[in-house]
């Protein structure tokens, strides 16, 4: 009778998890999509998460552009960041709005346009690929609802674009960002001109690497020089693990913002430059950019 009356309540909590899981609402996600592109002479790739009542309503939902890292692509956040998952819990759990998550393929380009102007990434982003992307599917244009997130590369590529470009976004996230002191480039420390010089000029040495071109697309300069005023109009959090390589540009980052009374969020976690860190930071990366999304 025991065996009899354990296995029954092994197989009622089974059917209460299965029931559970049912409930949950899951969203929909496109992979390897493409945007055709005449600055970049070429398709370019991207996906998109969609939020579970997206096919059934006819509402319009804020958006953050989800980049990746350095030799990632569009399909990485989902495939290895679980970024639609992490979203589908939020969105369950009323932690986070119903929003749309878009991923771009970047390539090598740290999301800039390079030294030469041969690879114009940055003018593809927002001439091209935003109004594509905000033309066919429903999005709320305005900044308030649009914000940017990204990892490594992709972290110094949603500080270029929020500090830049801050008219476009409301909310900026930034985790284990690839950005490094003058020092650093000056010494290639961390392999730092390794990932940077094919975009800012491969053969550069020493003090030569730090050009006018380098410092237009460098977040600790921009921070120093950008009218504050203007800065301010964008949120920031900076995640960076305390094991990572890159904590020497996040750390400076965060002194000098402190330094120069700029508002931001700096988080220092256990972990190091690895997915299961960033995967653990999605979601309250995502509810800061939220709470840009709706009035306190």
């Amino acid at each position: 009778m025991k065996l009899k009356h354990s296995l029954s309540i092994i197989i009622l909590a089974i059917f209460c998890s299965s029931a559970l899981f049912s409930q949950v609402s899951h969203g929909f996600v496109k992979e390897g999509l493409k945007v055709p592109s005449k600055i970049l002479h070429k398709d370019v790739s991207y996906s998109i998460y969609l939020p579970f009542d997206y096919k059934t309503s006819e509402r319009y939902y804020p958006v953050v552009y989800l980049l990746h890292g350095y030799t990632d692509d569009d399909k990485a956040w989902i495939q290895f960041g679980d970024a639609n998952l992490i979203a589908d819990k939020g969105i369950n759990d009323m932690e986070i709005p119903p929003m749309i998550l878009v991923m771009p393929d970047a390539g090598l380009t740290f999301y800039v346009n390079n030294f030469n102007d041969s690879v114009r990434y940055e003018d593809f982003f927002f001439k091209e690929f935003i109004p594509y992307i905000e033309s066919h599917y429903r999005i709320l244009r305005q900044k308030r609802y649009r914000g940017v997130a990204g990892l490594s590369m992709g972290g110094y590529g949603s500080l270029v674009y929020a500090l830049k470009h801050p008219d476009m976004f409301s909310a900026c996230v930034a985790f284990s960002p690839g950005i490094y002191t003058d020092k650093q480039i000056i010494s290639g420390e961390a392999n730092s001109w390794h990932y940077l010089g094919p975009v800012f000029g491969s053969d550069l040495k020493g003090k030569a690497r730090l050009t006018k071109r380098f410092y237009s697309d460098d977040p600790i300069y921009l921070v120093q020089h950008l009218n504050p005023d203007t800065i301010k109009t964008v949120r920031y959090y900076i995640d960076c693990g305390d094991d990572d390589f890159l904590y020497k540009g996040s750390s400076t980052l965060h002194i000098i913002m402190r330094e120069l009374n700029i508002p931001h969020e700096y988080r220092v976690r256990n972990g190091g430059h690895q997915w299961s860190y960033w995967r653990s930071g999605l979601l309250n990366g995502l509810k800061f950019i939220g709470e840009s999304f709706q009035p306190m």
